[in-house]
């Protein structure tokens, strides 16, 4: 047997237990291919961090007889035709049919079939950038479906007629091409908008609209996918920001949906590289300006265009679009805050706020140093030269509430019901009047510590109950 071939994928290092896979299954009389995004990375000289092997000639449990020699192993199941590794980023298979059998995408028959040719197995793939192989011991490239010279002109283009079988892969044409920079093939865009994402559970949604936010490098090219194919109607409350006028003054970008496009490519440049925390923004620029949609109108007064009131109508649309994707009530309810208050920044410098504005602020949206965040991308989102600095009333109120201790949490209540119990009071209805009281009064700046909040405590007592 010839030896591998390192040229396009080096199977050594965190990779070299491939080395010892695709041995296995050529020693057990197989054809190990690597494909899809493992190779589709390689060519494109970028980081590859799983590695997916279909192999030819063996079935399911000859795979997994092969693999076990040396690997412990997760059956996904014979009729799917998957293996994956313990510990290691890598998955087997064996080539299968699909078979549509309703109309919802669950209804499959599936079939592994080790006697398909690479060619018939990759009809099935998304993209045809995605349905390249490489034979790891001849170095050989195959490329049945033109995917080399799509990547060579940064075009995604779908491989056949069965893309239409799977209605997620437009919301895949959108990840992929937010973080790739890719254009999308007049064909595929016309073949997109014949179809539907009804019947898509929120979690397979979610799964893209998170790879577009925490990997796109220009979210704004991946929605104007959604908005040429027209899935932009599944998502009423974006698709309602198209053609929103805006002042030019402040806008210069132009309309709502540019706007909000523009902000999001702000929010990609400065990504934390924290999941959680990266998505909790995106969301919130992507949504912030939901609610110009149904406010936006030119006063009579000086003649422009004002969106007055368009902060709490975003707050009031944005679960809508928030339980069409994910159902994640910790994620949900970090995001709201910051569309709600995401103007408040602007405002507060404005009005020169002193500290008890601000720590309100913080009682409100909890991380005010996450609004900032989304009010650096706001103010980034504005088309002109001038706007590309930082933001400086976003500074302002990042350096007041890092005074203040309160910017990345809520103010903490100081005075609590133990306290009045251990002035002797029992338990009553109107222990609730008297801490919010007090929590006024510490957020106004009349107490900071526990001696001083008990001193105001004994002092308001000794005005009776009510």
């Amino acid at each position: 047997m010839s030896d591998l071939q390192p040229s396009l994928i080096r199977l050594d290092g965190d990779f070299a237990p491939v080395r010892r896979v695709v041995e296995l299954l050529r020693d057990a009389g197989g054809r190990p291919l690597l494909v899809g995004g493992c190779v589709r990375d390689a060519l494109m000289k970028v980081p590859v961090l799983d590695v997916d092997i279909e192999v030819y000639g063996l079935g399911t449990r000859q795979v997994e007889a092969a693999l076990r020699k040396e690997f412990g192993i997760i059956t996904v199941g014979a009729a799917f035709g998957v293996t994956k590794l313990k510990d290691f980023p890598v998955d087997v298979s064996v080539p299968r049919r699909e078979n549509r059998t309703g109309a919802k995408h669950t209804d499959f028959d599936v079939q592994a079939d080790p006697t398909m040719t690479p060619k018939d197995a990759a009809e099935r793939r998304d993209f045809t950038l995605n349905a390249i192989m490489w034979d790891p011991f001849t170095g050989e490239v195959l490329d049945p479906w033109g995917g080399v010279a799509d990547l060579d002109a940064k075009r995604l283009r779908h491989v056949s007629d069965k893309f239409a079988e799977d209605p997620l892969r437009v919301l895949r044409a959108m990840q992929f091409t937010a973080r790739f920079e890719f254009s999308v093939a007049p064909e595929t865009i016309s073949l997109c908008a014949t179809l539907t994402q009804a019947d898509l559970p929120p979690e397979r949604l979610m799964e893209e609209w998170t790879k577009l936010l925490l990997r796109g490098r220009k979210p704004s090219v991946g929605l104007n996918v959604l908005k040429d194919c027209g899935w932009t109607k599944f998502y009423p409350e974006l698709h309602a920001m198209i053609g929103v006028p805006q002042d030019p003054e402040w806008h210069p970008e132009g309309d709502v949906w540019n706007h909000t496009l523009e902000c999001l490519d702000a929010y990609a440049k400065e990504r934390l590289g924290d999941r959680d925390e990266d998505l909790i923004i995106g969301l919130s620029v992507l949504l912030h300006d939901i609610g110009k949609a149904t406010t936006t109108k030119k006063e009579e007064k000086d003649n422009r265009w004002h969106a007055y009131g368009h902060e709490e109508e975003s707050f009031n649309l944005a679960p809508r679009f928030l339980a069409q994707i994910t159902n994640e009530k910790k994620l949900i309810d970090s995001v709201l805050p910051l569309v709600r208050w995401h103007g408040q920044p602007y405002y507060l410098h404005k009005a020169g706020a002193g500290d008890a504005a601000v720590r309100r602020l913080a009682n409100k949206v909890v991380r005010i140093d996450r609004l900032c965040r989304v009010d650096l991308a706001d103010r980034r989102g504005r088309g002109t030269a001038s706007m590309l600095g930082a933001s400086p009333h976003g500074e302002w109120l990042a350096e007041r509430a890092a005074a203040l201790q309160v910017a990345s949490t809520a103010p903490k209540k100081i005075v609590l019901g133990r306290h009045l119990i251990a002035m002797g009071h029992k338990p009553a209805g109107w222990f609730s009047q008297v801490l919010d009281e007090a929590f006024e009064a510490q957020l106004d700046g009349v107490f900071g510590d526990e001696a001083g909040g008990l001193a105001w405590l004994t002092e308001r007592m000794s005005k009776g109950v009510v």
